[in-house]
């Protein structure tokens, strides 16, 4: 059987990076947090925790947060149940977390917009982690979350991946920019466009590239890039004429008081298909989140 105060302490040395903090939030001194890790490990015969310049999780210590994680819904499930299935919305009902993976453009686009009455109803709290939706469902295998948008439509181990929707994205920037690359027709050039740096999120966004090769037929295309990690920065670079870049169409729908983009192909776009990857026994409170995201994608992504 495991220990709960050990496993307790585990997850408050995780979560909040460091043994100190971790004593301080469980009121405990910094040698009872040591002392029952240790003996988790000495139990579990393996190490939980690499200690270092920066302190995180082997492969096992990542795995018992997530059952840390699940535990405590569980929990709240069944004190919820216990009390009498306290109103939704109650002030009386205590705030629960869930962690959740999302990409930044889902976040600001359509997904805060659209959970936001539930987690009101419901009083959850919510703990994002931002990455691209390449990479969100390694948060979930890791079990950092509960639940992640994904562009990964197979389910992974312990896992469902419900179809969400499409994000389209178009490719813009600066009008007099787009002008410049303009040859013969009015079409844009390849090779003038290539000549101009691409704004990029960060470096694992790979959509100029899926641009590039479903339009232009241009694969492994060496480009200048500017990496701008923030969507509003992202969205001024191209204001300020720093380059091309794509747009999911949300926010170009949202953007009536800012500069003009305009469109570096008309018409031609980047559909990505997303998917909500989550636990297959989920908890009641994530089982509410799910039911929420699943509602938003409908009202606010092009069909599948």
């Amino acid at each position: 059987m495991l220990d709960a105060r050990q496993l307790d302490a585990l997850a408050a040395v995780i979560e909040h990076g460091s043994f100190g903090a971790a004593a301080k939030a469980l009121s405990l001194t910094l040698a009872a947090v040591s002392l029952r890790i240790k003996s988790l490990e000495d139990a579990l015969g393996q190490r939980l925790l690499v200690r270092g310049k920066q302190l995180h999780p082997t492969p096992a210590g990542q795995a018992l947060l997530g059952h840390v994680k699940q535990l405590r819904l569980q929990e709240a499930d069944l004190l919820a149940n216990l009390q009498g299935g306290r109103r939704a919305g109650s002030k009386a009902m205590p705030l629960q977390s869930l962690s959740v993976a999302v990409n930044a453009d889902s976040l600001t686009g359509w997904f805060l917009a659209g959970v936001a009455p539930a987690l009101e109803k419901h009083r959850l709290l919510l703990d994002i982690v931002v990455d691209d939706q390449d990479h969100t469902h390694d948060a979930l295998k890791n079990g950092d979350v509960s639940g992640c948008v994904t562009t990964l439509a197979q389910s992974m181990r312990g896992c469902v991946a419900e179809p969400l929707g499409v994000m389209r994205y178009h490719c813009v920037a600066a009008p007099a920019l787009v002008a410049s690359w303009r040859a013969g027709k009015g079409a844009v050039a390849a090779q003038r466009l290539l000549a101009s740096p691409a704004v990029i999120f960060n470096r694992k966004d790979a959509l100029q590239d899926a641009f590039l090769a479903q339009h232009f037929n241009l694969r492994d295309a060496l480009y200048p890039r500017h990496f701008v990690p923030a969507v509003d920065a992202f969205e001024l670079a191209l204001e300020l004429g720093l380059g091309w870049g794509m747009v999911p169409e949300q926010h170009l729908a949202a953007r009536a008081h800012r500069p003009p983009l305009a469109e570096v192909l008309p018409g031609k776009t980047v559909d990505v298909a997303l998917y909500w990857q989550h636990w297959a026994r989920e908890p009641v409170l994530a089982q509410r989140l799910t039911a929420a995201v699943k509602e938003a994608a409908r009202e606010r992504l092009q069909a599948g």
